[in-house]
């Protein structure tokens, strides 16, 4: 029971995170390097202050050079860039389902590529999954999805799935994240560079993005790195389908933003598909587990 409330909080947080950032970003509050920038700093500084209360110990070479830290800090980074550059443009519901859409077929193939092998309702349900994503993104008149913004929050849904297949091996979910979230910010600067971020700061801006990073993503990260290990990929990938709801419900309640047929059934289709891809047989699911 205590697992399960854990998950139902770090999936509250990660649909939190859709919601601050179409706020903040969407609403002009902040531009969206520089907000994925604030958050990862503010999320650091969090973290860093919970491992010293802890007594666990960051600051060493050896941490930061450890070839998993570079990953994670690399992986954070794509998904921090992908997710703040595509809420220019999506709403928060759409957002989160391409989001989490690409993470479990990502998950899925890494899955392939380790020996799982496929089953015919794996393969069905990954091209459901596919379609159904096509038909929520493909432009329909005046009222299209950007392109160049779905592209942008599936690289960011690259980068989350590798940065969750990372976490499973972490034991030190903490300090590991802690770790992560500091690399990650050195690394967000030469993005807010490039994309000329930084220019656009508010007051209600600044406090978006520090509790999206100090809070729902600094402490939400944490508490995923720490029931990861206890769960299946499977099971992983399969409680995350839930976000992309919590996050279009909400963004209808709290932002007013439109869920219409057309999305509600492109929703079903991905997540009916993508629940399709990680059912797996007793035999898969011991397999998994190793």
């Amino acid at each position: 029971m205590r697992l399960f409330l854990l998950v139902c909080l770090t999936m509250i947080a990660f649909a939190a995170n859709s919601i601050l950032g179409r706020a903040a970003i969407g609403g002009g509050f902040m531009d969206a390097t520089g907000f994925g920038l604030w958050r990862l700093v503010s999320g650091a500084a969090m973290l860093a202050i919970l491992c010293r209360m802890r007594g666990v110990t960051i600051w060493t070479r050896a941490r930061f050079l450890d070839r998993n830290s570079l990953w994670g800090g690399a992986a954070l980074t794509l998904y921090m860039a992908g997710f703040t550059l595509a809420y220019k443009d999506l709403d928060a519901g759409l957002g989160a389902l391409v989001l989490f859409g690409v993470v479990q077929v990502s998950m899925f193939l890494w899955g392939m590529l380790k020996g799982a092998p496929a089953t015919a309702l794996q393969l069905t349900g990954a091209a459901v999954a596919f379609l159904g994503l096509a038909y929520v993104v493909w432009p329909d008149g005046d009222a299209g999805v950007s392109l160049l913004a779905s592209l942008l929050m599936a690289a960011s849904g690259l980068g989350w799935g590798i940065y969750s297949l990372l976490g499973r091996g972490a034991r030190d979910p903490l300090g590991s994240t802690a770790v992560n979230f500091s690399l990650s910010s050195l690394m967000m600067i030469p993005v807010l560079l490039l994309a000329g971020g930084g220019t656009v700061v508010s007051g209600y801006g600044v406090f978006l993005a520090v509790l999206s990073g100090a809070v729902t993503s600094g402490m939400g990260y944490a508490l995923w790195y720490r029931v990861l290990p206890k769960l299946l990929p499977a099971v992983a990938a399969t409680v995350q389908l839930s976000v992309p709801v919590i996050a279009i419900l909400a963004g209808a309640v709290l932002l007013g933003e439109a869920a219409g047929l057309r999305l509600i059934l492109g929703s079903a289709a991905v997540l009916g598909g993508i629940a399709l891809v990680v059912l797996r047989g007793p035999a898969n699911r011991a397999a998994a587990a190793k």
